[in-house]
C-alpha cells in the first residue's frame, strides 16, 4: 500500500502518522521533540521508527510531509523558530532526504493545516479561503485561485503578526502589537488577566488555561464572557483586513479557541459586522474546521506530501 508520512513539530513533542490517499491515518506515534538537542538526533530516531514500520507493514513510503514553525516551503527549513530549541536555520527537509532516501517536504505549520482543509475538509470546494489556527499562538493559511499563497520568501500569510494595538503587548516575534497576542488561547488569558486587575475583581493567575475560562464563561462568569468579547473584537478586526486584502469565499477556524463555539463565535459575528467594508458583508463564511475531531496536524503535513507528489 503506498502511504506518506506526516509529521507536526511541536516545542514539546512531534507526532508522526502514516497516510493513505483517502486520508486515513494508518498508525501514528509521538516523539518527544525537547529530548534532542540536535535536530540531526531528532531526525535519525524518528527516520529509523518511520523504517521499521514500513517494513512490518509492506507499506510503500512515497513521501514525507511536514508542518513545522517557521517552516518555510523554499529550502525546506524551519528559520528561526521562536518556541524550538533548535536556532537558527534547520535544513530539516535535507536531513530526512539524506536519512531515509525519500522525497521530503516542509511548511509552515499553519500553511500545512490550510492544504489539509483543501484537501479532507472544510475547504475540499473552496478555491479562495484563509485558515487560522487558534492555538497558543495564531498561524494562518491563505488560499487564492485555488493556490496556498507563499511569497517570494516563502513566510507569506502570517496574519498573527500584523500589528492591531501599536506599542501594544510584546509578542514573541520582537514586535509589540501583534494579532496573535490577543486572539489566541494565550491572549484570552492576558486579556482575562488584565480585566480581572482592572475591575479589582481578584488576583491574576499565571496557571488558567483557555478551558479554565471556557468554563467560567460557560457558568456565567461576566469577566469571562468580557474576556471572549474582546478576544473576538480582535480577532474580527484582523480578519476584517485580511478579507479586504484576498477577498475569500470563507473563513475556516482551527485549534482549541475555535471549540468555544458560541462563546467566540457570536461575538465575532458581531464585530464583523461592524468592521467588514460594506462590499464584503454578507459574502464570507466563517467555518469550523471539520478535522476538528482528527489528528488536523498529521493530515495536513500528509496532505502536503501528496499534493507534492501527485
Amino acid at each position: 500500500m503506498q502511504v506518506v508520512a506526516g509529521i507536526d513539530i511541536g516545542g514539546t513533542n512531534s507526532v508522526v502518522g502514516f497516510v493513505n490517499k483517502e486520508g486515513e491515518i494508518l498508525y501514528e506515534f509521538t516523539v518527544s521533540t525537547k529530548d534532542y538537542q540536535k535536530p540531526e538526533d531528532f531526525v535519525q530516531v524518528i527516520s529509523n521508527k518511520i523504517s521499521t514500520y514500513c517494513t512490518d507493514k509492506d507499506y510503500s513510503l512515497e513521501a514525507i510531509g511536514i508542518g513545522a514553525p517557521n517552516g518555510n516551503i523554499y529550502s525546506g527549513s524551519i528559520e528561526f523558530a521562536p518556541n524550538l530549541q533548535w536556532k537558527g536555520k534547520v535544513k530539516l527537509a535535507e536531513m530526512f532526504i539524506r536519512q531515509t532516501g525519500v522525497k521530503t517536504f516542509l511548511t509552515n505549520d499553519a500553511n500545512a493545516a490550510a492544504i489539509g482543509e483543501k484537501m479532507y475538509g472544510s475547504a475540499k470546494k473552496l478555491n479562495d479561503f484563509i485558515v487560522i489556527t487558534l492555538g497558543t499562538g495564531l498561524g494562518s493559511g491563505f488560499y487564492s485561485n485555488g493556490q496556498l499563497m507563499y511569497g517570494h520568501d516563502g513566510f507569506a500569510g502570517e496574519l498573527g503578526h500584523t500589528i492591531v494595538v501599536p506599542e501594544g503587548r510584546q509578542c514573541g516575534c520582537g514586535r509589540r502589537g501583534c494579532l496573535e497576542t490577543y486572539a489566541s488561547a494565550t491572549g484570552l488569558i492576558k486579556t482575562y488577566n488584565v480585566l480581572m486587575q482592572n475591575f479589582k475583581s481578584g488576583s491574576v493567575s499565571e496557571e488558567l488555561t483557555a478551558k479554565d475560562l471556557f468554563n467560567k464563561a460557560e457558568m456565567g462568569d461576566k469577566i469571562a464572557l468580557r474576556a471572549f468579547d474582546e478576544t473576538a473584537r480582535m480577532l474580527a478586526i484582523g480578519i476584517s483586513n485580511a478579507i479586504a486584502i484576498t477577498s475569500p469565499q470563507a473563513i475556516i477556524l482551527f485549534g482549541g479557541l475555535a471549540s468555544a463555539g458560541d462563546l467566540l463565535l457570536k461575538p465575532l459575528d458581531t464585530y464583523l459586522d461592524k468592521y467588514l467594508l460594506e462590499i464584503f458583508k454578507g459574502k464570507v463564511r466563517i467555518l469550523v474546521s471539520e478535522l476538528m475531531d482528527r489528528n488536523a496536524a498529521i493530515l495536513g503535513a500528509s496532505a502536503l506530501a501528496w499534493n507534492e507528489i501527485l
